[in-house]
């Protein structure tokens, strides 16, 4: 390969990643305000010309992301979905106590909705809406397998509740968006002693 050629090559991939990297970065707008309209005026308020303005790209470019709102909404679930779950498993392992892995977990979890609000108003909101189809949320589900798999395993020890994961997500999880909500209210501000008193209830309300 002469020098021309290797200059050529060099100039053809610095273009193609200058494309990819406009490309995430105008999806990535899409996603933000999809989330910020969402939270602000509900899905039916948020059309996808709405969404495309907000983001500054045009209402014709938002097809090359998504096919319909449907689709949009359900992609932004999954990946917001994703981001919170990674951050809940962080320094999770398999090997800690059913105490110690489920604690670690809420602890986690509980950091994410308080810290990270639009993204966990988002989805709050989800949990409410037929917007997301059966198919996404099932892929969402997916992304709990640790926790549920916890659940299992203090089950089978008699340390959990033999209950459905759904009342013990309801009893022990759920209250931490309600939490949230009394905080972005200003109701509340949440101390770390009141976080604590917050997960022993929590624990409580589902250990045997």
């Amino acid at each position: 390969m002469n020098e021309r050629s290797f200059l050529n090559i060099r100039a053809f991939n610095r273009k193609h990643m200058s494309i990819i990297s406009k490309s995430q970065i105008k999806r990535s707008a899409l996603v933000k305000a999809t989330i910020n309209l969402v939270n602000n005026n509900g899905f039916h308020a948020a059309p996808m010309s709405k969404i495309a303005k907000t983001a500054g790209i045009s209402p014709g470019t938002i097809h090359l992301y998504f096919e319909n709102k449907q689709d949009m909404i359900n992609q932004v679930y999954i990946e917001v979905k994703a981001a919170y779950t990674r951050f809940a498993f962080k320094d999770y392992k398999a090997s800690f106590s059913v105490a110690e892995g489920f604690e670690n977990i809420w602890k986690n979890i509980a950091e994410f909705k308080l810290k990270e609000v639009e993204e966990a108003m988002f989805l709050s909101q989800c949990d409410n809406t037929p917007m997301v189809d059966e198919a996404s949320r099932q892929e969402g589900l997916k992304h709990l397998r640790p926790l549920l798999d916890l659940w299992e395993r203090g089950q089978k020890e008699g340390i959990i509740k033999p209950v459905s994961p759904y009342l013990l997500y309801a009893f022990s999880i759920y209250p931490i968006a309600f939490m949230m909500n009394t905080q972005q209210q200003q109701h509340l501000k949440l101390t770390p002693e009141q976080i604590n008193e917050a997960y022993n209830m929590a624990w409580n309300s589902i250990k045997n």
